[in-house]
């Protein structure tokens, strides 16, 4: 297999507990080539390049593998919401595995006897226990598009949430979980102005002072507030652009726009629609079968990773700073149920043209993911931003991020500067009222550069300057699109409707018809699945659904 280059943030692997030395070893042996950072009696540590810890005593040590190197020892959730990194340290007493704070970086785990296995790649973990198929992951991924809470496509493989750690202590495993700065601290409304945000923004490029930096301009609010500063700031800034490939491509016109008026050099990276089907099979695959996001976005990842900047990426603006995703039901719920409701209606794909689930397997995928993103959203629940932090605890970290943490990285560094904590904690203090609508977004664009916020943007057009033929729905996307939902079909013949075996049944032209924005979001999903399936179909035993 084709590994990713770990060029600015390293692979590792190890365990934790009462360890084999015999699974050690083989999962040492089955991913990246690794080097020993650390070998104590019930620790292991393996990084693909040199790892010092960033403490290190006789009895004590501490290590991490974000690109932000923690300063100094402390609390592993002091470390996790600081930098936003995974780590493995100790104080001698316990020894801790630990997630970042919104848990960007991946750790995956399975549980072998007394020991926890690790790595940041899930696939080497497969050496370890057998394939087997988390329906309930799958529920999610189809509903909403990405798994909830720590699911997996893989039975018994876990990935570490945010601010979680599993602990060793006095001989035996444990999970705990930590409620992050911004649900400890509640940010109450401190009526901070747009200029007294974009004032904190400045200073979170202070981090990226003398770096040359690639800030991907769009149409929207997010990449030309981000661009904008670092022009203001007078960065060697370069802006690239790419077809979303939503059909319209209007976020090309209006990044030449935009890019015109900072003065800043700018290039589209163009894409092919007979490269679509290798595109979305190699993402999925890099993605660990994740999410169905993100195949439009491969040919422009492939060329940040030889650019030599730092990726600039709008992550976590829109449920920061102009409630995406959160909806006049949500804002205006009454109860905890229908709050709760409302969000989940936001996060889920919209009805499809027809059905594409059999009732009982649309029934069944209904109550699993309501329970999954209830669970998974229970910490916030009465939190005065809970609207916007469920949409970016979820969606936005298990689903958007995968782009920029996987995509670009670990080739290339990028940075969020939305979720650096000082600018974090300022966008959560201004209450989601102000935001409503996104008036205070616009309010901030309007101070970082007001000729740059009268330019027309994505978020507010209601109509596409054109149309263009789109890559996912070509006829080498037809015919790869057709080939795994064949593969679902013949494997799991219940979870899809007679309407869809149908239309299968006709031949790859036969999903033209699904040309809507939700139709080919549910056909992702599904294609994501039997992509999978396609892969493991030598590992997989026969097929039981639960529906």
């Amino acid at each position: 297999m084709q590994w990713p280059a770990f060029n600015v943030r390293p692979y590792v692997c190890g365990a934790l507990g009462r360890l084999d030395t015999g699974l050690l070893e083989k999962l040492a042996g089955s991913g990246p080539k690794v080097r020993p950072a650390l070998q104590t009696p019930e620790a292991a540590l393996f990084s693909s390049q040199p790892l010092p810890p960033y403490h290190r005593t006789a009895e004590t040590f501490a290590f991490s593998w974000g690109e932000r190197r923690p300063e100094r020892a402390a609390d592993w959730i002091t470390v996790a919401e600081t930098y936003e990194t995974p780590g493995l340290i100790s104080d001698g007493t316990r020894t801790v595995l630990h997630a970042g704070a919104l848990g960007l970086v991946d750790v995956y785990y399975v549980r072998v006897g007394e020991a926890i296995y690790f790595s940041s790649l899930l696939k080497p973990l497969l050496e370890l226990v057998p394939v087997g198929i988390d329906w309930a992951a799958w529920a999610s991924i189809i509903q909403v598009t990405f798994p909830l809470g720590d699911a997996t496509p893989y039975q018994g493989i876990r990935r570490l949430p945010g601010s979680s750690a599993l602990v060793h202590a006095h001989g035996r495993l444990s999970t705990e979980r930590r409620l992050p700065r911004w649900l400890r601290q509640e940010p109450y409304e401190a009526w901070r102005s747009a200029g007294e945000l974009l004032e904190v923004l400045h200073g979170v490029y202070d981090d990226f002072e003398g770096r040359p930096l690639l800030v991907p301009v769009s149409g929207g609010y997010d990449s030309r507030l981000l661009c904008s500063v670092a022009v203001a700031r007078g960065a060697d800034v370069e802006s690239w652009t790419t077809s979303p490939d939503d059909g319209t491509d209007t976020d090309i016109a209006f990044a030449r726009a935009i890019t015109r008026e900072l003065g800043v050099r700018h290039r589209v990276i163009t894409q092919d629609a007979a490269a679509y089907p290798g595109d979305a099979l190699e993402v999925a695959r890099r993605l660990e079968f994740m999410t169905p996001h993100h195949a439009w976005y491969a040919p422009f990842a492939k060329e940040v990773h030889g650019s030599g900047r730092v990726l600039i990426d709008g992550l976590a603006g829109g449920p920061l700073l102009k409630n995406f995703m959160v909806s006049g039901a949500a804002l205006e719920a009454r109860t905890q149920a229908e709050r709760s409701a409302a969000v989940l209606s936001s996060l889920s794909l919209g009805a499809p043209s027809a059905p594409f689930l059999s009732e009982a397997a649309q029934a069944w995928i209904g109550e699993v993911v309501r329970e999954q993103f209830d669970a998974s959203t229970s910490m916030l629940h009465g939190h005065r931003a809970e609207l916007p932090l469920s949409v970016l605890h979820t969606r936005t970290v298990r689903g958007i991020a995968r782009s920029a943490v996987n995509l670009v990285g670990p080739e290339a560094s990028f940075a969020g500067p939305f979720i650096h904590p000082a600018f974090f904690d300022a966008a959560l203090s201004v209450g989601v009222a102000r935001k409503d609508k996104g008036r205070f977004y616009r309010e901030l664009l309007h101070a970082a550069n007001p000729r740059v916020a009268a330019l027309p943007s994505t978020n507010v057009v209601k109509q596409p300057l054109q149309r263009v033929p789109l890559r996912s729905t070509a006829a080498p996307a037809r015919d790869y699109s057709h080939r795994m939902l064949v593969k679902v079909a013949d494997r799991v013949p219940s979870l899809l409707s007679d309407g869809l075996h149908e239309v299968i049944g006709s031949g790859p032209d036969a999903l033209t018809r699904f040309s809507g924005w939700n139709d080919r979001f549910w056909v992702r999903g599904l294609v994501l699945f039997g992509a999978w399936l396609t892969d493991y179909e030598n590992d997989l035993a026969e097929l039981t659904p639960p529906f």
